[in-house]
């Protein structure tokens, strides 16, 4: 699974001891222009996973994740660009506001 699927969840891990439920977002594409086309796939991807949890879906298949923050992380093979990173930075404080995390990184 990963960015281009993006009606499913890629990755969820549940750690109840912790209290945190991270929903991943494996992205294996490069950060090069035009980025529209990708940004757009990365807009769709946040909103299947807010509607997973806002729905509580999640609850459904993770019940364990009842009681935990949820978090949605990006999991980027290749460095963001500055217009990706503007607009993660955007997409986490409208996440933020919705009471969910949001957050970045390459994987490698």
């Amino acid at each position: 699974m990963s960015i281009t699927e993006t009606n499913v969840v890629d990755l969820i891990g549940v750690d109840p001891s912790k209290g945190v439920a991270r929903l991943g977002i494996s992205d294996h594409l490069e950060w090069i222009a035009p980025e529209d086309e990708h940004l757009l796939l990365l807009q769709e991807k946040i909103n299947t996973y807010l509607r997973f949890i806002e729905s509580g879906e999640i609850y459904d298949h993770y019940p364990d994740a009842r009681n935990c923050r949820c978090e949605i992380e990006l999991l980027s093979k290749y460095p963001l660009s500055k217009v990706a990173i503007d607009f993660c930075e955007v997409a986490k404080g409208v996440i933020k506001d919705a009471g969910l995390d949001f957050s970045y990184r390459v994987f490698s």
